[in-house]
């Protein structure tokens, strides 16, 4: 049973906490929330079968994730506060030497997460599953549990709007 569990962690943590934290802006709470989801696994690894673990702990995932956000809506709303969210760390060996670059790819990744951040779900989740996480199609739709063309066709529809978002991002940035 546990080699079988560590097996699972080895293959999906990373996609887990990937996940998370595009749905979560949140390196703190992807951490919490990763954890929480592991430990789920474990409890309910008698009953996960292989073949099914990665869709059942992108569902798990999205699921805790969505509870955080609903939490934090409250809490903002009580508190009348904004969390901040950190920038995704873009991968520094290309870039260690190039101060420009890294500042640039720093600048993408933001914008790329405020663009995602002002989509709607499903869509959202779409888009981080499809192209942040390479799932298939058909993976999507039945961790979603909405028909595959609707996949298609909200995910051609978050494109769109990522590509509005961020085409204006750069023609305001080249005209200040």
């Amino acid at each position: 049973m546990l080699e079988g569990f560590s097996e699972l962690v080895d293959a999906h943590q990373n996609r887990v906490y990937s996940f998370a934290y595009y749905l979560l802006g949140s390196k703190e709470e992807a951490e919490d929330v990763t954890q929480e989801v592991l430990l789920r696994l474990w409890k309910n690894i008698e009953t996960v079968h292989r073949e099914v673990a990665g869709s059942w702990l992108s569902r798990v995932t999205r699921n805790a994730c969505f509870d955080r956000l609903r939490r934090r809506r409250s809490h903002n709303r009580i508190f009348a506060t904004s969390l901040d969210a950190p920038g995704i760390e873009p991968a520094t060996t290309a870039l260690d030497d190039n101060p420009e670059a890294r500042t640039n790819a720093w600048d993408v990744q933001r914008h790329l997460r405020q663009a995602l951040a002002e989509i709607a779900e499903p869509h959202r989740s779409i888009v981080i599953l499809r192209e942040i996480q390479g799932m298939k199609y058909v993976e999507i739709a039945e961790l979603l549990e909405i028909p595959l063309n609707t996949v298609k066709t909200y995910l051609h529809r978050a494109r769109r709007t990522l590509r509005k978002q961020l085409r204006e991002v750069h023609s305001y940035a080249t005209t200040s």
